[in-house]
């Protein structure tokens, strides 16, 4: 878009863009959570490189809130260690649960961060997470508006 469509108080907005949220809970992540958190703040200081570098002012704004989220991200992050035994759920754990309606699923517990449900992670926040942690294998959990029996813990 040309600067000269761009009316000044939308200028400003670009510079004032609302901060991301930055989560009020205690930031776990996994190792592999650290990694994608530090990726993401190498590519939030390039961005913000690039966006200056240009003098593109909506790219540097962008990049800037980016930059300010990644960094308080990885300032907060506490690596927990892999659970050892798997006879209870904990962070980081892989549980397979068989939901009342006949559905087998499994998730890994991450950070908030790095949780993607559609590939199989869910945020060690998320209300799932919290009804199974410290379940055994046997154990029933609310998930979602029915019930699931946790199968298998790895």
């Amino acid at each position: 878009m040309s600067r000269a469509f761009v009316r000044e108080q939308d200028a400003d907005y670009l510079e004032d863009l609302p901060e991301r949220p930055v989560s009020e809970h205690r930031n776990d992540v996994t190792e592999a959570g650290l990694a994608q958190i530090e990726a993401a703040l190498a590519a939030a200081s390039e961005a913000y490189s690039q966006a200056r570098t240009a003098g593109d002012r909506e790219a540097l704004a962008a990049a800037g809130r980016d930059l300010r989220y990644w960094t308080a991200r990885r300032a907060t992050a506490r690596v927990v260690p892999a659970p050892v035994g798997v006879s209870e759920v904990r962070f980081g754990s892989l549980v397979t649960i068989m939901r009342d309606d006949g559905r087998e699923q499994t998730f890994r517990i991450v950070g908030e961060d790095e949780a993607d449900p559609s590939r199989g992670s869910i945020s060690h926040v998320s209300p799932l997470a919290r009804a199974m942690f410290g379940k055994r294998v046997g154990d029933v959990v609310r998930a979602g508006s029915g019930e699931a029996e946790i199968i298998r813990i790895q």
